[in-house]
């Protein structure tokens, strides 16, 4: 799947851009502040139906507008028109696919496969926790429609018992304790079917990584992913799943009731990236951190294009400015050799080892005002 063309009106800086893009790489240039991060945004939102930095509609508005229109074609096995518009007037958000609304987002997840590699992945393995289940979820939803659902499903059921849970801290009524079980019974069910998916999904990403890492050091590091939803326990059938994860919510029982929230289930859980064996988070530097963020996207990739048999849009925005040349060089070489990607650059004074090719594409940008070279 390619995007072909991208039309953005009343879009942040861009009050009419339109662009036609190579299937190859296409190379964003301009100052910071410029709007070429914004054509990157764009894309992910066609491809997504959210745009990834979590701003309000309204913050998407050009200054003193009062709408904004996003259009982008894209093409496959067929042809597609995304077209999302938004008007403050009804504080509402249309997404259209081939001028229908979807019916739920599994219409359009997957369907448009993307991979999006920005600065702020640092979160991923310095962050959080739920920063690397977002990761992990983000790239299964793309290869899995049932992942998806049973994820949403799951995030309801989250919400739910937790509301039950408050009202059982603040009132102690036996009869809400009794009603209890029957989400335990549902949130076993759901949350062993995702943790079953993600140890699945960890086995099969770890050759994907080590793939990546491989084309960017060579055999300088051996990157690992490790997953044990049950403190360090690996359980190997759906069955022990549910009665390990029974087990633990009986152990918190007490404690959920008095804090009013659910403490188990993969809602919670991590994974724990490392290095040579040493544990990334703790133990990492800076470069091996920002080396580990990108394998991370390009193994996805890689996973993704090999679960759903089409290659996904790459999206890189300013990733070559913190990285070393060697590093860079491999990236770049790496990039020449897979599908349509888009690159993000301040300029090209300072990455003469970049070599744009017969079939890429250059466009530079200035206030909003997009000029392809």
């Amino acid at each position: 799947m390619i995007i072909t063309e991208l039309a953005l009106k009343n879009f942040k800086i861009h009050q009419n851009s339109r662009l036609q893009f190579s299937d190859r790489i296409n190379y964003i240039v301009g100052g910071n502040g410029q709007g070429k991060t914004t054509i990157l945004e764009a894309i992910y939102f066609c491809c997504t139906t959210k745009n990834y930095k979590s701003n309000s509609d309204s913050e998407f508005i050009h200054f003193g507008g009062d709408s904004y229109g996003i259009t982008g074609k894209f093409f496959g096995a067929t042809g597609h028109t995304i077209e999302i518009n938004y008007l403050k007037t009804e504080s509402r958000r249309k997404y259209l696919k081939d001028m229908k609304s979807p019916g739920k987002l599994s219409e359009v997840i997957g369907k448009f496969p993307v991979v999006l590699l920005t600065p702020e992945d640092h979160s991923i393995t310095q962050g959080y926790a739920a920063e690397r289940r977002k990761f992990v979820d983000s790239v299964i939803s793309q290869a899995s429609e049932l992942y998806l659902t049973t994820l949403l499903d799951y995030n309801r059921l989250i919400k739910q018992r937790n509301s039950l849970l408050t009202q059982i801290k603040e009132t102690g009524n036996p009869a809400l304790v009794s009603q209890l079980q029957a989400w335990n019974d549902s949130l076993i069910s759901l949350g062993s079917q995702l943790i079953e998916y993600r140890l699945q999904f960890v086995k099969e990403f770890i050759p994907s990584i080590k793939h990546a890492y491989k084309q960017i050091l060579k055999d300088k590091e051996i990157p690992a992913i490790e997953y044990f939803p049950f403190d360090e326990q690996s359980p190997n059938s759906l069955q022990e799943i549910h009665q390990l994860f029974k087990a633990k919510l009986e152990s918190v029982k007490h404690q959920e009731m008095r804090r009013g929230v659910t403490l188990i289930g993969p809602h919670r859980d991590d994974f724990v990236f490392s290095i040579n064996g040493n544990n990334l988070k703790k133990f990492g530097s800076q470069g091996q951190h920002k080396t580990f963020q990108v394998a991370l996207r390009f193994a996805q990739y890689f996973y993704m294009k090999e679960k759903l048999g089409v290659p996904a849009i790459f999206l890189l925005d300013d990733v070559f400015g913190e990285l070393d040349t060697e590093r860079s060089v491999s990236i770049s070489n790496v990039l020449k050799s897979i599908g349509q990607a888009f690159i993000t650059l301040t300029d090209f004074s300072h990455f003469d080892f970049i070599g744009v090719e017969e079939h890429d594409k250059v466009f530079n940008v200035t206030s909003g005002e997009v000029l392809a070279v």
